[in-house]
């Protein structure tokens, strides 16, 4: 199953959304962190499970950039697969944080800053064969389904041993990614101040550190596509 979606230049005055945000605790747990939707867990036994103790142990020694790269020996659908997983989980409690407060009256449009609108398309849905304006709440609930779908496929992403990637797998991980990544921008231009006040935006910034240098390493990302952050990419790229 495939989907596209259309990015779209706005003019300023149709720029979405204002930083500033509604009163909250700003005290954080993550214990208290509202998943947004359910987490696709990777089965112990698999070589799958194996890289993704391999992928924490390597993120614990604090260095991102040798985090990301494919260990020696393996097969590099199984390390995209596993990252892919993780990206979708952390993004989920993210945006699990802030949910609350990304409604259709504060976030009207899906977009990330005042230039870059998203829209909803996807060919195998009767009502989105074209691509649809929506809120940002909505394009991230359908979004969240659709990868939980493709997560949940056994025929996209194989669990059990033996079972073979498609020969589209990599196109499939980049469209995955490509999405998992707007959420990210509207987070940053449009709920950023909400994550400071919950104090977690080193979550943040850890996670989406992670998320570009894994990006920028298997070229999945289309550059243009990133513009919506690119001084923030362009940091995060230029750190030693």
């Amino acid at each position: 199953m495939t989907a596209t979606d259309v990015l779209e230049p706005l003019s300023p005055l149709r720029g979405a959304g204002a930083l500033t945000s509604p009163s909250m605790n700003a005290h954080f747990s993550l214990s208290k962190t509202r998943t947004f939707k359910p987490k696709r867990n990777i089965a112990e036994g698999t070589k799958q499970y194996q890289l993704k103790r391999y992928a924490e142990a390597t993120l614990g020694s604090g260095n991102l950039r040798l985090a990301v790269i494919l260990p020696e020996g393996e097969d590099l659908n199984e390390w995209l697969a596993v990252n892919t997983v993780d990206f979708f989980n952390h993004l989920n409690m993210l945006y699990g944080t802030i949910a609350e407060f990304c409604t259709t009256t504060e976030c009207p449009i899906m977009c990330a800053g005042p230039r870059f609108e998203y829209q909803w398309q996807d060919p195998t849905s009767a009502q989105f064969k074209k691509p649809t304006k929506m809120s940002a709440p909505e394009y991230v609930d359908h979004l969240m389904n659709w990868v939980q779908a493709q997560l949940d496929d056994e025929a996209v992403f194989p669990s059990k041993i033996g079972v073979p990637f498609s020969d589209n797998f990599r196109s499939t991980v980049m469209s995955i990614l490509r999405r998992l990544f707007r959420v990210y921008a509207h987070i940053y231009n449009h709920h950023f101040a909400q994550i400071c006040a919950l104090s977690i935006e080193a979550h943040l910034n850890t996670s989406y550190r992670h998320f570009l240098l894994f990006v920028h390493e298997f070229s999945l990302i289309d550059p243009r596509e990133l513009a919506p952050l690119a001084e923030l990419n362009e940091a995060i790229l230029a750190e030693n």
